[in-house]
């Protein structure tokens, strides 16, 4: 009993440091943090190659789930609309290329998804979730590489169109 109490009051006296560990989620008008991760065709991919476009970086949990595959079919769907506005679409999570290729094949996605399986660009964007996967949030980030406008527990189904509106407004 005296061990076991021993274990939760160590437990509880480190999980302030173990959170504040965490890297904290880049806000509105702080350049966005460098990103270069492999892509569903195994090349690097490196955030500074779009400079002078808007970029929609955008984090999801898991490949071939339910909610991941409707947010990137909308963004899918959308992406002419994207292109109208001088905006690229790439998507982040912790999975691996060769998975990220198998979502793209399977579900048709011709924009990048960057695999971060180190959990590095996942956790300085502040996306790390508790289980280890990538929350799902958004970084619409204008062609200076500034962050504009952050979206935190986005809904997959209407998602896209509240980026493209944004991104319409911004671009007023």
């Amino acid at each position: 009993m005296m061990v076991r109490n021993i274990c939760i009051l160590i437990t509880l006296a480190l999980s302030p440091a173990v959170v504040g560990f965490a890297a904290e989620m880049p806000q509105v008008g702080q350049q966005a943090p460098a990103v270069a991760l492999p892509s569903q065709d195994g090349k690097v991919v490196d955030l500074n190659s779009f400079h002078g476009k808007w970029v929609v970086l955008y984090f999801y949990p898991k490949d071939m789930t339910s909610g991941c595959t409707i947010e990137a079919h909308n963004f899918q769907q959308d992406l002419p609309k994207y292109e109208q506005h001088h905006a690229v679409i790439v998507g982040v999570s912790v999975d691996n290329a060769d998975s990220h290729q198998q979502f793209c094949t399977k579900e048709s996605l011709t924009f990048r998804l960057l695999a971060d399986t180190d959990k590095k660009v996942v956790d300085e964007y502040g996306s790390l979730g508790q289980n280890g996967m990538a929350a799902r949030n958004t970084f619409l980030i204008d062609p200076n590489g500034k962050i504009v406008q952050v979206w935190t527990r986005v809904n997959p189904t209407k998602h896209s169109e509240e980026v493209l509106a944004a991104l319409a407004e911004k671009q007023k």
